[in-house]
């Protein structure tokens, strides 16, 4: 392995520790009563997020649904302006007006998240058209999870962006369930790559839990989409190991299903394969947790330094 792969899977692994230790951070500040509002997490999805992310540009739109930490954070945003954004202060990257699922950080080509489930399929395509007109090679990216299968705009995207060759990479966040309802209760494509065949849509099936399986499915997406040839679905089979937002019983869930998705934890798992390859010494792991862990601690610190917005700024921000 040369010096320059070596260092390609240090910053996945640096990524994902980033990920996981705001997570689990933002966890404990919500229980404190530090942080308010609806909370989603996607501990136990990171594979996904960072490694679509590391097949991208800066120059490259990403947008994605309500549970969009890892997406911005893999894409490289100020973690400070994030953890504010979420503490809805004035130091955060929408004033303190979006918050957690209302996501924007322009700065590092992170369009928007939103709440509404599929909205941001539409907004894609747009992108990925003005992207096609200005003959730049650019490319749209839109995560969402399966829960959207059954939304009207998703059929309509993937039909248009097919017909219109867009040049935008679709990924699916497959995690089983929908809020609380099992894909089984809602669908019986049991995977949504199926969709995208009757589209005539290139897609492919990986393990979202594979950090390296995402990267080059999506890397592959990307070639395609860059050279003209149109969109592509990649389908990511993963688990979101806490309940669908911070304090949800989970009860709609087996233990015994839990605890066998945590034995299959894409950190933990990169983690054994950085070893097995001897690609990371063990004091390069620790730093990797250790970096990871001293920048959310920075990013609290600002946070909850930065003063509350004003009410002179609620029309602010505001396009109609």
């Amino acid at each position: 392995m040369d010096e320059g792969e070596r260092k390609e899977l240090l910053s996945l692994l640096h990524s994902m520790w980033t990920v996981r230790a705001f997570e689990e951070k933002v966890s404990e500040l919500r229980f404190t009563g530090q942080i308010a509002g609806l909370l989603h997490l996607g501990i136990g999805q990171e594979g996904v997020a960072v490694g679509a992310a590391s097949a991208l540009t800066r120059d490259d739109y990403t947008f994605a649904g309500h549970r969009a930490h890892a997406h911005v954070i893999a894409r490289g945003a100020d973690l400070g302006r994030l953890m504010a954004e979420l503490a809805g202060r004035a130091g955060g990257y929408c004033r303190g007006k979006g918050g957690s699922m209302h996501l924007v950080a322009f700065d590092v080509g992170f369009v928007t998240g939103t709440g509404v489930v599929g909205g941001t399929l539409p907004l894609a395509l747009g992108a990925a058209l003005a992207c096609k007109e200005r003959g730049k090679e650019q490319v749209a990216t839109v995560f969402f999870g399966d829960g959207a299968g059954q939304v009207g705009a998703f059929h309509e995207s993937l039909n248009i962006a097919s017909l219109w060759k867009l040049p935008v990479i679709f990924v699916c966040e497959n995690n089983g369930y929908a809020e609380f309802t099992p894909l089984s209760a809602h669908t019986l494509v049991s995977r949504l790559a199926d969709h995208a065949r009757t589209y005539g849509m290139p897609n492919v099936t990986v393990d979202g839990n594979d950090v390296l399986a995402v990267r080059e499915a999506v890397r592959e997406a990307v070639r395609r989409a860059r050279s003209g040839d149109g969109p592509t679905f990649v389908e990511c089979l993963t688990y979101r190991l806490r309940g669908h937002y911070e304090g949800d019983p989970a009860k709609y869930r087996e233990l015994s299903e839990v605890a066998d998705w945590k034995a299959r934890d894409p950190l933990a798992r990169f983690i054994r394969v950085l070893t097995e390859r001897g690609a990371v010494s063990d004091a390069e792991f620790t730093q990797a947790e250790g970096k990871a862990r001293a920048a959310v601690e920075e990013a609290v610190r600002f946070a909850l330094s930065s003063p509350w917005p004003t009410p002179d700024e609620l029309t602010n921000q505001v396009f109609a």
